[in-house]
């Protein structure tokens, strides 16, 4: 038996045992996609809908608001996502331990929908996150700035999350899906997979989305294939 096939048969094992211990008989997928996007997308129609006469300035606040976004994914992903940190045992506990046994380089598509469970961001893990990394910024952006500035983190922040776990849905869609091949996205793809081998995992490819922080610090990285 190859390696490859002991390692597929592993994620089967864990699969199951994952689909029974961790997936509610109640659980819909759907419902799960909708609190995501519905939710994130209430709230990013709020924040841009309280933006008022913004001054060229201001505009700034968008790419640099990217940019914060990008190296926090970068160096939480790094950090408590793969080694467990006091008070932040669940996000390693749901990424490390499940999520990357869930999934592997051999093993990246979900077999049918209920399994979007185990790829999309908790509803509490999702508010958390936002909660820690965008809402306490943007208090303070807008009492040390304005409140366009605030608004603008805000959405941006939110649009930010939101990218990031379409990019993260695709990534483990099944190759039959035309925008799992869009060439970008595909390019994309790719670093997620070699991630997701179990050698790479703790060291490279930490961007989920695009890899400005894994360039920067370089962690960038092709798998051995």
């Amino acid at each position: 038996m190859t390696p490859a096939a002991v390692e597929a048969g592993r994620v089967d094992a864990f699969r199951a045992e994952y689909r029974r211990d961790h997936v509610p008989p109640h659980y819909r997928a759907a419902l799960h996609l909708l609190f995501t996007f519905g939710v994130g997308g209430a709230a990013l129609a709020i924040c841009i809908s309280r933006l008022a006469d913004v001054q060229p300035l201001e505009w700034l606040t968008v790419p640099l608001t990217f940019l914060y976004a990008n190296l926090a994914e970068y160096w939480g992903h790094r950090g408590p996502m793969h080694h467990r940190t006091r008070g932040l045992g669940l996000v390693y506990e749901r990424h490390t331990r499940q999520h990357h046994r869930f999934f592997t380089h051999v093993a990246m598509p979900v077999d049918s929908l209920r399994d979007l469970r185990a790829v999309l961001f908790p509803p509490i893990l999702m508010v958390f996150f936002l909660a820690a990394f965008a809402l306490p910024v943007a208090l303070l952006l807008a009492s040390f700035t304005s409140g366009n500035v605030g608004w603008l983190f805000a959405a941006t922040s939110l649009a930010y999350f939101l990218n990031y776990e379409v990019l993260h849905l695709v990534y483990h869609l099944p190759d039959r899906y035309a925008v799992a091949r869009w060439p970008f996205v595909g390019r994309l793809r790719r670093l997620h997979q070699d991630h997701h081998d179990p050698r790479l995992m703790a060291q490279f490819n930490f961007n989920i989305t695009y890899p400005i922080g894994d360039r920067l610090f370089g962690t960038r990285c092709r798998g051995p294939g």
